[in-house]
């Protein structure tokens, strides 16, 4: 294992992300829980990535608004390519960066007040299916034996929609009660499986150990830092428009998806983490579901003024439609949380955002 602690003296936080996004995640977060995360120690994984990113530069900004004396260590498999994409939150003086794999952690020993295991490999086309869930598996392990070894007394995982398995015809959103599964038969489901199991093993450590846990099931996410050329489909509609091509759907465009805001997401992960009853799993995600074309048509409406799509396949007639769409209502009921931001505003905060880190790459070359 290659671990080492970096920790640098940046004193002012410079925000990758717009102040309006940073503004709604401090004031829709509820008051109590900036109160319990006052001198919080952190850990979290994933911090290089999506959800990570998010979390840091919501963090640094209340760090730096209410004075909370946090202290974060983030843990990367690259920090020199973390300090790269991101020096603005790498490099913070609150960060100390921890160069290692998720599934080796046994010789970090804290103390942590809490850990976020945040780490998603993105899967990818050809990937073996046991790394893959060897890898969910493994991680959450090592985090969860951190956690205790640290004292912590708060885990938070993020965990997928995946875990439910195909979402039926008949269901329009899928809730937390659902006992449905992925098909054990079909080794495609390796993700799905391996954030099962994950959820099992952080209910189980969490009961035995005396810790707060909750799982964030995500579902479909839109914003900055999401990479647009992994498997999801907004970031890829994007991609093609910011490129100057013909937004190209690869299906029949039937499928129903919904998407929140990443600024949203933050709001429910922090929420959750302190909020969130013990050992309760919550959906994190938008209930308003829009099919695959209306979404690549919405893009290219606010890319193009028109419409530039392209369908790779005819829509079969009386096919079922393939949904991927969370029941929020536990979240709503029991967190007070909603949807701050419409899908809408979500496609041209992500666009305006990648046009500025593309003009940013190119002044730096």
């Amino acid at each position: 294992m290659n671990q080492d602690s970096i920790n640098h003296t940046r004193t002012s936080y410079q925000p990758g992300v717009a102040l309006d996004d940073l503004q709604l995640i401090l004031t829709q977060t509820p008051p109590e829980v900036w109160v319990a995360l006052r001198d919080q120690r952190i850990f979290i994984t994933g911090g290089t990535g999506f959800v990570g990113c998010w979390l840091l530069e919501a963090l640094l900004w209340a760090n730096e608004q209410l004075d909370l004396n946090l202290h974060l260590s983030v843990l990367s498999r690259d920090t020199a390519a973390f300090i790269a994409k991101a020096p603005h939150l790498a490099t913070h003086r609150i960060v100390t960066l921890i160069q290692s794999d998720v599934t080796a952690l046994d010789t970090i020993n804290g103390p942590f007040d809490s850990v976020i295991h945040a780490a998603t490999d993105v899967v990818k086309t050809g990937d073996d299916p046991i790394t893959t869930f060897d890898n969910i598996v493994q991680g959450t392990r090592a985090t969860l034996a951190l956690a205790q070894r640290a004292g912590a007394t708060r885990y938070l995982l993020t965990s997928s929609g995946a875990v439910y398995g195909r979402q039926p015809a008949a269901v329009s959103h899928i809730a937390e009660n659902y006992s449905g599964a992925p098909d054990s038969l079909d080794i495609i489901n390796a993700y799905g499986q391996g954030k099962r199991v994950s959820e099992w093993l952080a209910h189980n450590s969490g009961q035995q150990h005396n810790i707060q846990v909750k799982v964030a099931r995500c579902f479909a996410l839109l914003g900055p830092y999401l990479p647009l050329d992994a498997h999801f489909a907004a970031g890829n509609f994007i991609r093609d428009g910011l490129n100057n091509r013909t937004i190209a759907i690869n299906g029949d465009g039937t499928s129903s998806r919904s998407y929140l805001y990443a600024a949203d997401m933050t709001v429910w992960l922090l929420t959750m983490l302190i909020n969130g009853r013990t050992q309760q799993n919550y959906n994190l995600g938008s209930a308003h579901a829009i099919s695959i074309k209306a979404l690549a048509d919405t893009v290219s409406d606010i890319i193009y003024g028109e419409n530039k799509v392209t369908i790779a396949q005819q829509p079969v007639a009386n096919a079922t439609i393939q949904q991927y769409v969370p029941d929020v209502n536990k979240a709503q009921q029991e967190l007070a949380l909603a949807q701050y931001t419409d899908l809408p505003s979500a496609i041209q905060k992500t666009i305006v955002w990648e046009k500025r880190r593309r003009l940013l790459a190119a002044h730096n070359h």
